[in-house]
C-alpha cells in the first residue's frame, strides 16, 4: 500500500493532498465548505475520476456537519445548492456527478428525520464511496493481470494511479499489481501536457513504488512503438459511453491511433461507476475547455508571445474502434462494446 491517500475525512475536515505542490512538496490542505471542495476540484488540487467521486461524497457530508440550523428541510435544501455547486465542478467526469446523486439519494430517506441521523448517514455514505473505491481498483488490477507479459514495456499516459483515486489507482493500478506480481515492468511515461500530470505525478508515484520508469514527451510514442517495441499501452477514463467511446485527458486519442497503426493492444481501465449507459456515444461527453495559461506557461514562466490565442481542451474521445478492451473490477470487457458492457453492467 501507498503511505498516503489522495483524500480523507478528518472530524468535519476534508483533507486533500494538493497536487499541484508534488513532487518537490507534500502538502495537505483542509476544507470544511462545499464550495471550497469545488474549487479545489476546478483548480485541480485533486483530480483523477475516482477520487473525483470520493471527494463528491465528503463535500456533500459537509453539509449536515456545519449547518447552522436544525430545520431538516433547510438542510435538505442546502444539500441541493452544495449538489449543483459540486456538479459544476468539473463537468466531464461523470464519477463526480454519480457521487453526488449517491449522497442524495441516501439523504432522501424520510426516516432521516433529525440532523444527527443526517449527519451520521452522509458520513458513512462518503466513507462507502472511498473505501469501495480501494477495493475496485485492486480488483481493476488483477481482472488486468493476464493481459499483462511477464515481460512488458507499457505507455501510460497522464496519472491513474493512487493520486487519481482515494488509493491504489486504475491504470496505474493496472501496472502496480503486474509489479507486485514479480512480472517484470518498463513503463513509458506521457509527459502529459499542459499540466503534466505524467512527468510530475505518475514518475513520483512509480518511484514510490520502485517500478522501473522513463519519461517521454506525449509525441514520443510512436517512435518507441516502432522502434523499441511496445507491449500495451494503458490508460484510465473519465466517462465511458455505452458504445465504449471513452473520454480521458487530452492525447489519449493520438496514443490509441499510433498504438493502433503500430498493432499494440490500447486498453482502458474503468471502475464501472465511469461506465456511462445513459450517454450513447463519445459526441454526446461535454468536453471541458480549460484556461489558456495552462498552455501558454510552464508554471510560472510564460512560452507563448502575448495575447496568443489558445485552445485548451481538458480531455478528447477515444472512438471504441482504438480499444482493445475495458478492464473493470467485474471483469474485461470486449468489442463489441455495447454487448459486453451493457452485460458488464447488468
Amino acid at each position: 500500500m501507498s503511505a498516503f491517500r489522495t483524500i480523507e475525512w478528518d472530524k468535519g475536515i476534508v483533507r486533500m493532498l494538493d497536487q499541484r505542490r508534488l513532487p518537490h512538496e507534500t502538502v495537505y490542505n483542509d476544507y470544511i465548505k462545499p464550495t471550497e471542495v469545488a474549487q479545489a476540484i476546478r483548480e485541480m488540487v485533486i483530480r483523477g475520476a475516482p477520487a473525483l467521486g470520493a471527494a463528491a461524497g465528503y463535500g456533500m457530508a459537509l453539509v449536515p456537519y456545519h449547518t447552522t440550523s436544525e430545520n431538516i428541510q433547510i438542510v435538505r435544501q442546502e444539500l441541493e445548492e452544495a449538489a449543483e455547486v459540486l456538479r459544476k465542478a468539473r463537468p466531464t467526469a461523470v464519477n463526480l456527478a454519480w457521487g453526488v446523486e449517491r449522497l442524495l439519494k441516501r439523504l432522501a430517506d424520510p426516516a432521516l428525520d433529525n440532523l444527527e441521523a443526517l449527519k451520521a448517514a452522509a458520513l458513512e455514505e462518503a466513507i462507502a464511496i472511498a473505501e469501495e473505491d480501494v477495493r475496485t481498483n485492486k480488483s481493476i488490477g488483477l481482472s488486468a493481470l493476464p493481459l499483462i507479459p511477464d515481460q512488458a514495456t507499457i505507455i501510460h499516459h497522464c496519472n491513474t494511479g493512487a493520486l487519481a483515486a482515494v488509493d491504489y489507482g486504475t491504470a496505474l493500478g493496472v501496472i502496480r499489481t503486474a509489479h507486485e506480481n514479480g512480472k517484470q515492468i518498463l513503463v513509458l511515461v506521457d509527459e502529459t501536457r499542459p499540466r503534466l500530470q505524467g512527468a510530475r505525478l505518475t514518475a513520483w508515484e512509480l518511484q514510490q513504488y520502485g517500478i522501473p520508469f522513463k519519461v517521454i514527451v506525449d509525441g514520443a510514442s510512436g517512435h518507441y512503438m516502432r522502434t523499441m517495441g511496445v507491449d500495451l499501452c494503458v490508460v484510465g477514463c473519465d466517462r465511458v459511453a455505452a458504445n465504449g467511446d471513452t473520454a480521458n485527458k487530452i492525447g489519449t486519442y493520438n496514443l490509441a491511433v499510433v498504438a493502433r497503426e503500430n498493432g499494440v493492444p490500447f486498453y482502458v481501465a474503468a471502475p464501472t461507476s465511469t461506465i456511462d449507459m445513459n450517454t450513447p456515444t463519445g459526441d454526446e461527453i461535454e468536453i471541458e475547455e480549460r484556461p489558456a495559461h495552462e498552455v501558454t506557461h510552464v508554471g510560472e514562466t510564460q512560452i507563448t508571445p502575448d495575447a496568443t490565442a489558445v485552445g485548451n481542451p481538458a480531455f478528447d474521445v477515444t472512438p471504441a474502434r482504438y480499444i482493445s478492451a475495458v478492464i473493470t473490477e467485474r471483469g474485461v470487457a470486449y468489442p463489441p462494446f455495447k454487448k459486453s458492457l451493457a452485460r458488464l453492467m447488468g
